[in-house]
């Protein structure tokens, strides 16, 4: 890659558990890829039971989440001598042979406190259940593995602890690490993501991390997709501050951080100066502050621009992209950034501002534009700069605003638009041909809307 600068939240019931884990044994590994997969037992766990508050469980042979009694257990894994990036990483518990099952067997939490005694917590002294939910087992029966994906909050190497709770009265009873065999387990998958081979892909969205679970759902989707990773701005919510870059982003989408390319947002911008996104994505942004540079992908020149910034006409970012643009020899051009030119959704306007940087593109003949801002996905057919069908020299557009913030909804229809949904979560994908493109809409598991399509470079 040729780069140029100029260059969920979740309310909880009653019950947690807590999961702490150390012996690793390798499972599998995989050749090419350097993958392989490793499992840990707790190194600690134990309950506590809310009319017996000053009794300690941490020698029992189960772990429970109840409510009648309430019950919260604690387990905690230490992960070492892993290494390269964490594919996949299971929570696993088996119900105990005596359990008749549950109707609900806990909401996971992670917990910042991962020094609890297990042999010293009670309902007293009991750590606090503070940090994300990480999904719910349903419902279970007696003697049966479980297993909870929660590679949201183990991203290496270290010490991790994780609370279960529940609102039922019927309690779900696992395995301990007193039983063994049937202990917890946390499976931890790692390997190189390969190179893609072939044309290049690009693949990104806008809109993308905040408290809730969809941006979790949205990375999930990269692990399976090689290529360069793109952003159409608001990366974080709701201010783009620094920890909210380390709490929401870095979890989930942060694991892709090497292979992103992205822009800045409205919200990355209510940090003044958007200095915590500028620092968290280094020189990957562009330079500090600017927000616009150019890069190459095979046959196509990629231009990521900043739409929290002037782009009048004669302003310095229109004046480089025009630069930029007659300096390309690629026969295909993309651009991305924040603030949607054409927009059929009823929250956010049309930004006319933007006009000029499209004229730009429209200018130099480049064939594709992406934009987020609206939490939707919407795809227009190819336009000139003032918004009329143009076959032969328009640019098709897409809305890719659908990265894990909560959905908008769409008003009045625009004219050309193509394709619409407001309801899934997913990734918008392009494979880059050398004179043509691929588009696809991948929807995040559990979904199903697509969209799909091939267009021609001019």
């Amino acid at each position: 890659m040729d780069i140029r600068f100029p260059r969920p939240s979740v309310t909880l019931g009653a019950v947690a558990v807590l999961v702490a884990a150390t012996a690793a044994v390798v499972v599998s590994g995989a050749g090419a890829a350097s993958a392989a997969s490793v499992t840990f037992t707790p190194v600690a766990d134990t309950y506590v039971q809310s009319d017996t508050t000053s009794t300690n469980y941490g020698t029992s042979t189960q772990v429970v989440a109840d409510n009648s009694p309430v019950r919260r257990s604690f387990l905690r894994f230490t992960v070492s001598g892993v290494s390269g990036t964490v594919t996949t990483a299971k929570l696993r518990l088996r119900t105990i042979s005596g359990n008749s099952g549950s109707d609900a067997g806990g909401t996971f939490r992670r917990m910042s406190n991962t020094t609890w005694s297990e042999t010293g917590t009670t309902w007293s002294n009991q750590p606090a259940i503070d940090g994300a939910t990480l999904g719910s087992i349903g419902a279970v029966s007696g003697n049966t593995w479980y297993e909870l994906d929660v590679r949201a909050a183990v991203t290496g190497n270290g010490t991790y602890s994780f609370g279960v709770t529940s609102a039922s009265g019927d309690g779900a009873y696992y395995d301990s690490r007193e039983s063994g065999a049937d202990a917890p387990q946390l499976v931890v998958t790692t390997g190189t993501t390969p190179p893609p081979s072939g044309d290049p892909v690009l693949v990104g969205v806008g809109d993308i991390a905040n408290s809730g679970s969809g941006d979790s759902a949205t990375a999930a989707l990269l692990d399976t997709i090689p290529g360069t990773v793109f952003t159409t701005g608001d990366n974080v919510y709701d201010n783009g501050t620094a920890a909210e870059f380390t709490s929401y982003y870095d979890p989930t989408w942060g694991r892709h951080k090497a292979r992103t390319r992205p822009t800045p947002g409205n919200h990355d911008y209510n940090t003044s100066g958007a200095t915590p996104y500028y620092t968290y994505f280094g020189t990957q942004a562009g330079p500090s502050g600017r927000g616009y540079y150019s890069y190459d992908l095979g046959n196509w020149h990629i231009v990521s621009l900043n739409s929290n910034i002037s782009m009048s006409a004669g302003s310095t970012q229109e004046q480089w992209l025009r630069a930029d643009l007659t300096a390309s020899s690629k026969p295909c051009t993309l651009a991305y950034w924040h603030h949607p030119l054409f927009t059929s959704s009823s929250n956010h306007a049309p930004s006319t501002s933007t006009r000029p940087l499209y004229q730009a593109l429209y200018d130099h003949n480049a064939d594709v534009v992406v934009w987020g801002h609206n939490h939707v996905y919407e795809r227009f057919g190819p336009m000139n700069p003032a918004g009329g069908a143009d076959a032969s020299r328009g640019m098709r557009s897409f809305v890719a605003g659908m990265g894990g913030a909560s959905h908008y909804s769409f008003g009045t229809i625009q004219p050309n638009s193509e394709a619409r949904n407001s309801s899934a979560y997913g990734v918008l994908k392009f494979t880059l041909h050398a004179g043509s493109y691929d588009w696809q809409f991948v929807p995040v598991a559990g979904q199903t809307y697509n969209d799909s399509g091939t267009g021609n470079c001019h």
